[in-house]
């Protein structure tokens, strides 16, 4: 099959023909219909990553397709034909349900990730995925909604460990696909006042789309501008960037018992100032991806037309055009997310 291979830091992925990933008996093979590029996969192949990419991965880990082969002990659940999204860790298979799962994931604790260097991932016209890990699309859900499945359930569990009151006023830091999927959530979940801080205006403006109520001026300390908007400081603040520097300004930002939940993955090393943290008494929540049944929840809102996602993706390639659009979004402009298509 064709793939989209990373062959060196900080240079673009190339096109090749690897061998089609076999199945296991606890498996399925996906034909890749659709699959997103990520934050996380150009951080992992930059020099300064504490998570370097092994060479000759394949990453993508954001998709959705079409079921064509199914491992034995998988009939049960799947035939060729059916459409899925992809929960991106595959299962040791032992039993079912996994007696393995870490406590409060979704992950097995003898599993191993697809995309991100253990199991090869969807930039690829084929894919493996566990047989457990596979969420049945309606037919309302098209394949290239299916792929914004996992990226809205980094949101949506972002959104649930912040433990949001109704009526909350919350900062969102950044306007990338996960400060657009907190705000869609945060909005979607009782939220009354959304406010985003984000220095690009066409990100601003897609923020207006999926739930901001307000914007302010990152420029200028947040906590006054949100006073002015929400007559009090945020409840919560989100941090969506994930670069050195943000956790410590949302820290010096935040009002008396905010809670700054960081979503943002920032792969280098940063500081903080704790004594800021104990004179305000502030709450620092660090989360990690989702659960399954975040899975399960977001397919339902998006085939019940309750939440729209179609506009956060910006451009379509196909698999000659990701290697260019991946290096693209090194310094981005217009794009939100990008879909390869097959």
């Amino acid at each position: 099959m064709r793939a989209a291979v990373f062959k060196e830091m900080s240079r673009p992925l190339a096109i090749e023909n690897i061998a089609n990933p076999v199945p296991g008996p606890h498996d399925i093979l996906l034909k890749v219909k659709n699959c997103g590029i990520c934050g996380s996969d150009l951080h992992m192949t930059e020099p300064t990553s504490i998570m370097p990419l092994a060479l000759g991965s394949v990453m993508g880990h954001e998709f959705a397709g079409e079921v064509v082969e199914v491992g034995k002990n998988a009939t049960h659940l799947w035939k060729p034909g059916d459409r899925v999204a992809g929960f991106p860790y595959i299962c040791c298979g032992d039993s079912s349900p996994c007696k393995n799962f870490l406590f409060g994931s979704g992950m097995c604790s003898k599993g191993v990730s697809i995309g991100l260097g253990q199991s090869p991932g969807a930039y690829a016209e084929y894919v493996r995925v566990g047989a457990s890990g596979a969420y049945r699309l309606p037919e309302s859900v098209s394949f290239r909604e299916g792929a914004m499945v996992e990226p809205l359930a980094v949101g949506l569990h972002a959104v649930d460990m912040a433990k949001m009151s109704r009526g909350a006023t919350v900062l969102v830091i950044g306007a990338g696909p996960v400060g657009l999927a907190v705000m869609l959530w945060a909005n979607f979940l009782g939220a009354r006042h959304v406010i985003v801080s984000e220095r690009a205006e066409v990100r601003r403006q897609m923020a207006a789309k999926f739930g901001a109520t307000d914007a302010v001026d990152p420029s200028q300390p947040l906590t006054p501008q949100v006073e002015k908007i929400a007559g009090k400081g945020p409840d919560v603040i989100f941090e969506c960037v994930g670069v050195p520097g943000l956790i410590g300004s949302a820290m010096m930002d935040a009002p008396r018992g905010a809670r700054i939940v960081i979503a943002g993955v920032c792969q280098q090393a940063d500081t903080i100032m704790p004594l800021m943290g104990i004179m305000k008494e502030l709450e620092l929540q660090f989360v990690l991806g989702y659960r399954p049944a975040d899975f399960d929840y977001v397919i339902a809102m998006i085939a019940s037309d309750r939440v729209d996602v179609s506009q956060m993706v910006t451009d379509i390639v196909d698999l000659n055009g990701l290697p260019d659009a991946f290096e693209a979004l090194r310094k981005p402009t217009h794009q939100c997310k990008v879909m390869l298509e097959n």
